[in-house]
C-alpha cells in the first residue's frame, strides 16, 4: 500500500494537482507521507506540512504565510496575492512547493471552496502547487460537497488505508522490534494473532499493544510474549 501511495504522490507532483489519503486513526497515513516525502530533493521541492484546524480560510492562509516567510495580513485578498506571487516566483526558479495538510477532515467547507484559487495561474493556465490531503474518511464527504467541486475536480489520486492483514502484521512488528535492538524472537505466533485481532490491523494500536505486552512478559520473567500478555496490555489502552 505504501508503494501505491508513493506512486500517486509522485503523479500528483508531476501534474501539480491533488492527491488524497484516507484511513482510520493510526492506520499509517503519516508513515506513508514520510516515506513519500523522504525521496524529494530539497533543491527541487519545498515541503510545507500543515496540521489542519477548524479555522477559516484566512487562518489557513496565515499558517502558510508564517511557514513560508511571506508577509501576513488581515486581508484574505492580500494573503492570496502574497502567496500566489511566491508560488509563481518559486516555479520560475524550478522549485516546487508541496502543500501537505494532515487531519484534513477537520477543514471547514469554506476552505475547500476557496483553496483552489491559490493553486492555479490566471484562468487556470498553469497549476502552481500540488496538494496532499490526509485524513479520516469524512474527508471524502467534504470533497463531494457542491461548493468543494472546483477544488476536488483537481484530485488525481485517492487512496484509502485499510488495517494490515495478519501476514503483514508479523513482519511489521518484527521490523520495529529489530530497529529497537531485538536480536531474537520476542513475540509468539499467538501473540501476533492477538495483536492483529485486538488492533484491527491498525499500526498505532498494534504498536501500543506490543509496547504494553513486552513489560507484562518481563514482569513474569517470560522471554517470549504470549497472547495473555497482549490481553493484559489491551486492558491498559483505550
Amino acid at each position: 500500500m505504501t508503494t501505491i501511495i508513493v506512486d500517486r504522490f509522485q503523479y500528483a507532483l508531476q501534474l501539480r494537482l491533488v492527491t488524497v489519503i484516507t484511513g482510520d486513526a493510526g492506520s499509517g497515513k503519516s508513515t506513508c507521507l514520510r516515506a513519500a516525502t523522504s525521496a524529494l530533493h530539497p533543491s527541487q521541492y519545498r515541503v510545507l506540512p500543515l496540521p489542519a484546524t477548524s479555522g477559516t480560510i484566512l487562518e489557513l492562509l496565515r499558517q502558510m504565510c508564517l511557514e513560508l516567510g511571506v508577509p501576513s495580513s488581515c486581508s484574505a485578498a492580500k494573503l492570496f496575492k502574497n502567496l500566489r506571487d511566491l508560488l509563481i516566483d518559486t516555479t520560475q526558479k524550478n522549485q516546487l512547493i508541496v502543500l501537505l495538510i494532515d487531519e484534513a477532515h477537520l477543514l471547514r467547507l469554506e476552505v475547500f471552496a476557496h483553496l483552489h484559487t491559490l493553486l492555479q495561474c490566471e484562468f487556470d493556465s498553469r497549476p502552481l502547487m500540488p496538494v496532499v490531503l490526509s485524513g479520516q474518511l469524512g474527508l471524502i464527504d467534504r470533497l463531494l460537497y457542491h461548493t468543494s467541486r472546483p477544488f476536488s475536480s483537481r484530485v488525481v489520486g485517492k487512496t484509502h488505508l485499510e488495517g494490515l492483514q495478519l501476514k503483514h502484521m508479523e513482519g511489521y512488528l518484527n521490523h520495529h522490534l529489530s530497529i529497537a535492538g531485538a536480536t531474537q524472537t520476542l513475540l509468539s505466533d499467538e501473540a501476533v494473532v492477538a495483536i492483529h485481532q485486538r488492533s484491527g490491523g491498525l499500526l498505532r494500536t498494534a504498536g501500543n499493544l506490543t509496547r504494553g505486552a513486552l513489560p507484562a512478559a518481563a514482569a513474569q520473567k517470560c522471554s517470549i510474549v504470549s497472547a495473555e500478555h497482549v490481553r493484559l496490555a489491551s486492558s491498559e489502552i483505550l
